[in-house]
């Protein structure tokens, strides 16, 4: 017995109890301490108070106030109504037309107008000469700079009847009209593009100078024109700047107000009222703050839609 116990003790299975647990590996780095992650946090912090403050406060605050009867004059105390001013929203023509407004426009000027010109502005000034793009590039972003109440101001002049549009059909012998009346929608439309193109533009040319020229080269050489190149190499390669410009031009046109209101002022007959014009005249010129920031919050629910619709866009790869 006593001969047994070295030979057991230097058998294959030494160093190892069969009863005991099992070798355990070696233990990582222990995690961080509650104040060594204040401490990254701490940078941040200030950014985070803000947007509670300026951002989120008064997005909650409208949020109350649009489940209330509130009103700026005539009312001692306001009383929450529940969805009765989503109900008279939805039951009322002229929010309906307000939204057919809204979209038309954003569609119009934002998401064809500024978005195509945007584009062909940025395609065209990579192939021409410096002069010239110099001068293209000044002229549009001025108009970009222009606070909105001047830009507004300026297109009124343009389109009202004894503008410079129909001064120039006129010396072409060709039928004048008053656009401000006969096609409010499209000529404030048509100033927003104006106005906000450069913008595009300028997201465009930064995508189109990252495109490799060794591939565009290569398709060249292999007999793709033009066009083809476009559709097949330029489009899907900037796909994510066309997404990104999309959405950024979207938020800003849903809430275009001092282009309009200069210009028609939402008419005539609600015919180029967007949403924005008819909060203002629902909240500020009728007195009813509740409805209006109804209306608000439903323009903030349309708007968070389309931010939605473009960043799923923008998760999927080329």
């Amino acid at each position: 017995m006593t001969a047994e116990a070295p030979h057991a003790a230097t058998g294959p299975t030494a160093g190892k109890s069969p009863a005991g647990p099992p070798a355990s590996r070696p233990p990582g780095p222990p995690p961080a301490p509650l104040h060594r992650s204040l401490a990254r946090a701490l940078p941040v912090s200030p950014a985070v108070v803000l947007l509670l403050l300026f951002l989120a406060g008064p997005i909650a605050y409208c949020a109350f106030i649009a489940f209330t009867d509130l009103q700026l004059t005539g009312q001692a105390e306001e009383s929450f109504v529940g969805f009765d001013n989503f109900r008279t929203a939805f039951g009322d023509e002229a929010f309906l037309n307000a939204v057919w407004m809204t979209l038309v426009f954003t569609v119009i000027s934002a998401l064809i107008g500024q978005n195509t010109l945007g584009l062909a502005l940025a395609a065209l000034m990579q192939r021409a000469s410096k002069p010239v793009r110099t001068l293209v590039g000044g002229i549009v972003v001025t108009a970009w700079v222009l606070p909105e109440v001047v830009a507004g101001f300026l297109l009124y002049a343009f389109f009202r009847r004894e503008g410079t549009l129909n001064a120039i059909l006129d010396w072409l012998q060709l039928p004048t009209q008053n656009w401000l009346f006969t096609l409010p929608i499209l000529a404030v439309s048509f100033a927003n593009v104006w106005r906000g193109t450069a913008f595009s533009m300028l997201v465009y040319s930064a995508a189109l100078n990252e495109i490799p020229k060794e591939i565009t080269e290569a398709a060249q050489v292999d007999g793709a024109g033009g066009w083809r190149r476009m559709w097949h190499i330029t489009l899907p390669m900037i796909r994510r700047s066309i997404g990104t410009n999309l959405m950024l031009i979207t938020l800003q046109t849903l809430s275009v107000f001092g282009l309009i209101w200069v210009m028609t002022r939402g008419g005539p007959g609600g015919k180029s009222q967007t949403l924005p014009l008819f909060m203002y005249e629902e909240a500020f010129q009728k007195s009813m703050i509740g409805y209006g920031t109804a209306v608000a919050l439903l323009l903030l629910v349309v708007g968070s839609l389309f931010s939605v619709v473009y960043l799923r866009l923008l998760r999927t790869e080329v």
